[in-house]
């Protein structure tokens, strides 16, 4: 916990004695275990204090000429609470503005070693997001990544590097933004393969619209196990076992996505539609990321290779925001190298949008997806409007391309 305070009495800060009365206060108060306290008075002015914690430490800078503290409170385990810290330090003296942050620590290392209270995600360029922890279900290093499942203020939820890739309470409006058009938009919906999706969730939609075949490849075998353990929606721990088994419609396959394409091609194998679910493109064209290559124009070729006729490929594509829609701007382009025909899925109750390409030109594709809703018994977040509305690409990206969206023309999805 990183903190400023300010608008502190300077007579207060010069005396050390008192900045570490009111220090070991806010640390008790926290429930943390002070070992030792040492203090230094600079001369002219200036106080710094540093306790010694059992749960790691906790320090305060005292700048009197400035009225300001500045504070590092770093601590592990379950039981000290740096907020609470942080809260009371500035209360015990007097501050009339308190700043702080968080900044999470030991991703990686097992649950018992570090107490995690919460994930600090990344968003963008000097973009972060907070998630409050209440509960860690399971945390470690898988083979390919750091993975946390844990209880949030959305339910459960899989955290994977850092970043959220489903909660319990926005998981189904995020996997059906995925997985519905591709399905509405393909001739047919009998093989499916999905790429990534470690929960499952694509492959049940698949499953629910109609797929008799569904083939799901993710190279991170634990995740997927992990994720049929604790999360309370995807795969069941039996489903999943019926899945690796090969006994029913879904077949799990732990490969890599890259090279389970280039060998179903030389199969001969075909699918309907090809669905890909990763984690956000790296922000480095060279991250070695496993997932990096899969965003390229290339897998996309792939993709294309093993489609049937009247067959489509959907893939994340980013985020719509302007602040984030670097990938979203780069796949467009892919996606209209790739095919003829390109439906843009943009939801406004998740921040992620999707692009759907199908390789011969539609004249509407939005109609022709609407046209068959029917496939679905049921749907949480997507209907017709849904559909069209979601089709229209951020003005900002159409602005960027010179192409405008002609008033009147149901056929959105082309810039």
């Amino acid at each position: 916990m990183l903190a400023e305070l300010r608008g502190v009495s300077p007579t207060l800060l010069a005396d050390d004695a008192a900045v570490a009365r009111a220090l070991r206060t806010a640390l008790d108060d926290g429930g943390a275990s002070t070992l030792d306290v040492v203090t230094h008075r600079f001369e002219p002015q200036g106080t710094t204090v540093l306790a010694l914690l059992a749960e790691s430490h906790a320090s305060v800078h005292a700048y009197p000429e400035a009225g300001a503290a500045f504070v590092d409170v770093f601590t592990c385990g379950e039981h000290a609470d740096p907020e609470r810290i942080v809260e009371v330090l500035g209360r015990e003296v007097g501050a009339i503005e308190v700043r702080a942050q968080i900044v999470a620590r030991g991703a990686g290392l097992a649950p018992d070693v570090v107490g995690q209270r919460e994930v600090d995600e990344p968003l963008a360029e000097g973009m972060r997001r907070r998630w409050r922890i209440d509960e860690v279900l399971w945390r470690g290093r898988t083979a390919w990544q750091d993975m946390i499942v844990a209880r949030t203020a959305q339910g459960i939820g899989l955290f994977c590097d850092g970043e959220r890739q489903s909660t319990e309470a926005t998981q189904l409006t995020y996997h059906e933004a995925l997985a519905v058009p591709p399905l509405l938009l393909a001739d047919a919906v009998e093989r499916v393969l999905v790429v990534g999706s470690s929960e499952g969730v694509v492959s049940q939609l698949a499953v629910a619209a109609g797929a008799s075949h569904v083939d799901h490849v993710d190279i991170d075998a634990e995740c997927v196990r992990r994720c049929a353990e604790l999360l309370p929606y995807g795969y069941s721990p039996a489903e999943l076992d019926a899945a690796e088994a090969g006994s029913g419609p879904v077949q799990v396959h732990y490969a890599d996505g890259w090279q389970f394409l280039a060998d179903a091609a030389e199969r001969g194998d075909r699918y309907d539609v090809v669905i890909v679910d990763l984690p956000d493109e790296p922000v480095e064209v060279d991250d070695p990321a496993q997932h990096a290559r899969l965003y390229g124009t290339p897998f996309l070729q792939r993709c294309a290779a093993v489609l049937a006729p009247g067959g489509v490929v959907c893939s994340q594509a980013g985020c719509p925001t302007m602040w984030r829609n670097d990938t979203l701007v780069r796949m467009v382009g892919r996606f209209e190298e790739v095919f003829g025909t390109v439906l843009p899925y943009c939801s406004d109750e998740h921040e992620w949008a999707y692009l759907t390409g199908r390789r011969a030109p539609v004249p509407d594709p939005v109609g022709l997806a609407t046209s068959r809703l029917s496939r679905f018994a049921s749907l949480t977040s997507i209907d017709g409007p849904a559909l069209l509305r979601g089709s229209i690409l951020p003005f900002a990206l159409r602005a960027r391309a010179c192409v405008p969206v002609p008033e009147g023309d149901s056929n959105t999805a082309r810039r």
